[in-house]
C-alpha cells in the first residue's frame, strides 16, 4: 500500500505504547508519520507543566484525544475509595490543563469483593465526580475491559456492562470508550 492509499488521519496513539519515548518524542514522531491523534497518559506529565505539554502536542498538530487515565473506583477500603475519588478530580483538571474534553476509566476492581460490590462502587464514583467533570466539559468513558481484568482491573468487563452503566448515569458527559 502506498502512502496515497494509507490514511491514517483518524488514528490516535497513546503515549504508553511508545513510553520510552518522551512526549516531546512522541508528538514530533507521531506528526512526522502523519498521526493526528493522541492519547495521554497521566504518568507522562509527571513533573510536567501541563498546560505547556498540551501546547506542545497542538504546536506538532496533534488532537488531544482524551487522557488516560481515570477511575479506579472500586475498593473494599473507605479510604481507598475517597482517594480515588480526588484522584478522579486530580484527572478532571489534568484534562482541563492539557486541553482535551476526554478521560478514559479504567473503573476498576477488588479481589476482596464481589463484582457486583465494585459495579455499584464505580457507578457510585462516577456519579460523585460528574458535577465537577460538567463543570469542566469533559467527559468520562467508561472503558470496558477482558474478563480477565476482571479481579483487579475492572469489573465493567463487557460493552453491555459499560452501556448499561452509562443509560443508567444518564448523562451527556458519561459514555464508552472502545479500545482496540
Amino acid at each position: 500500500m502506498n502512502q496515497e492509499q494509507r490514511d491514517i488521519s483518524k488514528l490516535c496513539i497513546h503515549t504508553i505504547t511508545t513510553k520510552p519515548w518522551s512526549v516531546e518524542e512522541a508528538a514530533k514522531n507521531f506528526s512526522a508519520a502523519g498521526v493526528k491523534g493522541i492519547t495521554v497518559w497521566r504518568d507522562a506529565l509527571e513533573g510536567r507543566n501541563i498546560r505547556d505539554t498540551g501546547k506542545l502536542l497542538r504546536e506538532h498538530d496533534l488532537t488531544i484525544v482524551s487522557l488516560c487515565r481515570g477511575g479506579f473506583f472500586a475498593h473494599k477500603d473507605l479510604n481507598k475509595r475517597k482517594a480515588a475519588i480526588e484522584d478522579n478530580k486530580r484527572a478532571i483538571e489534568e484534562a482541563q490543563q492539557l486541553g482535551t474534553s476526554l478521560i478514559v476509566l479504567v473503573c476498576g476492581a477488588d479481589p476482596l469483593q464481589s463484582l457486583g460490590d465494585s459495579r455499584k462502587q464505580i457507578r457510585d464514583g462516577i456519579v460523585e465526580i460528574l458535577p465537577q467533570a460538567s463543570a469542566a466539559g469533559v467527559k468520562l468513558a467508561i472503558e470496558p475491559l477482558h474478563p480477565m481484568y476482571a479481579g483487579d482491573r475492572s469489573a465493567i468487563n463487557t460493552l453491555a456492562q459499560a452501556n448499561d452503566m452509562t443509560e443508567e448515569i444518564n448523562s451527556p458527559f458519561v459514555g464508552v470508550a472502545v479500545d482496540v
